[in-house]
């Protein structure tokens, strides 16, 4: 969250626009609130009585004086409700329960077939999340929103899969009906890897303003922050790199169906494609990145001959981007020295010396959990938004 979201040119602050100050910690008094928004003291009053009656805003006399009785100071109010989250998967989706702050209260995996439809997989998720609520006592009436992500390009505005190799027969298939019976608040859907930048800026790397984050998994995206702002594209298929054509994928197949494609050489499930076909007993990525950790000299060759063949795609998006901080996220970041010598080598050989002068490359900062966190940073955006807030408040 940024800070300072709002900009006001008359005192007619609504009481979301003041809950959002509050939420960013821009305004912890009254007397804040009034200054920065030049609402009269009766005004802030009454919006921060129906932030409080609502429960979105506590008041506690904890301010300093300056003499006489201290400011009451207001804070956001994490444990006013929750929002759930699914980051969907190929083989595996975790779910988890977030207070308002965004902080994970519960998760859970769900490990599935690999192939299976909507239908078998949507219920059992549900499910799963109606047991996360009953174990923290928390009701349904206290969910807020719903967030989700899923591999491959999101259709946000029908809230299913556009276009995903990965989870074939998802494809144009709402997924906000399924969550009907357990709750009426918003569902929103976007890709993995954007979801899992949201993460990325939810606290303390929010100052970044242009961030490229990859998502090496058994397949590959990115999410992209330019300008403080996460780009999604015309169709939502921004950061959809892993079927940039490469020289070193000439003639070799890819999932897509076409062939020359960076996921055909350097996405997870090539590297269990080739140990496999080396007689080696792997089913998924995770296995490859486990083997590695072992010290195995094939799986460590394979991993960073991965990062080496994706860092010469994303040279030139960090030419194009320029951006401040290179985030490495997904399965193959628990390999993560072997996988960044590969991509190091190829990102600073091919990128301009300017761009790479200050580029940072860092580890996801939540590892497994990103899916979940980003989901829920998502949803929340949404339902604590100025505007969501003054329509719950009628």
């Amino acid at each position: 969250m940024t800070c300072m979201r709002l900009s006001f040119s008359a005192p007619t602050a609504t009481a979301g626009e003041v809950f959002v100050l509050i939420r960013d910690g821009a305004a912890t008094t009254r007397s804040e609130v009034g200054r920065i928004t030049g609402l009269s003291r009766t005004a802030v009053a009454a919006r921060v009585a129906a932030l409080h009656a609502r429960g979105l805003v506590l008041e506690r006399e904890e301010g300093s004086s300056t003499g006489g009785r201290p400011p009451a100071r207001l804070t956001f109010n994490a444990d006013a409700g929750v929002v759930l989250s699914a980051a969907l998967g190929r083989s595996r989706t975790r779910l988890g329960v977030c207070n308002l702050a965004g902080d994970v209260l519960a998760m859970a995996d769900v490990d599935q077939e690999i192939g299976i439809g909507p239908d078998d997989l949507m219920p059992d998720v549900v499910k799963r999340l109606e047991v996360l609520l009953d174990d923290l006592g928390r009701g349904r009436n206290e969910v807020m929103g719903v967030g989700l992500s899923i591999p491959g390009t999101a259709d946000r505005a029908r809230g299913c899969s556009l276009s995903s190799p990965i989870m074939s027969g998802w494809d144009a298939i709402p997924l906000a009906p399924y969550f009907a019976a357990l709750t009426g608040a918003p569902v929103l859907l976007d890709n993995d890897a954007n979801v899992i930048v949201l993460s990325e800026r939810r606290e303390h790397r929010e100052h970044f303003e242009n961030v490229l984050l990859i998502k090496a998994s058994t397949g590959l995206g990115a999410g992209i922050v330019a300008g403080g702002v996460l780009q999604r594209g015309a169709l939502g298929a921004a950061g959809e790199f892993g079927h940039t054509k490469t020289p070193a994928a000439v003639g070799v197949s890819c999932r897509c169906g076409d062939t020359g494609c960076l996921e055909a050489i350097a996405g997870g499930w090539a590297l269990v494609r080739n140990l496999q076909q080396q007689g080696r007993a792997v089913g998924h990525i995770r296995a490859v990145v486990d083997l590695a950790a072992t010290g195995d000299p094939e799986a460590l060759r394979l991993v960073r001959e991965s990062g080496r063949q994706i860092g010469e795609v994303l040279a030139g998006a960090v030419n194009l981007l320029n951006p401040e901080v290179l985030v490495v996220g997904g399965d193959m970041s628990k390999a993560y020295d072997t996988f960044v010598a590969g991509l190091r080598e190829t990102v600073y050989g091919n990128a301009t010396a300017l761009v790479t002068r200050e580029l940072e490359i860092r580890p996801s900062t939540y590892g497994e959990e990103s899916g979940v966190i980003g989901s829920a940073a998502m949803i929340l955006d949404h339902v604590l938004s100025a505007r969501a807030v003054d329509a719950t408040l009628g």
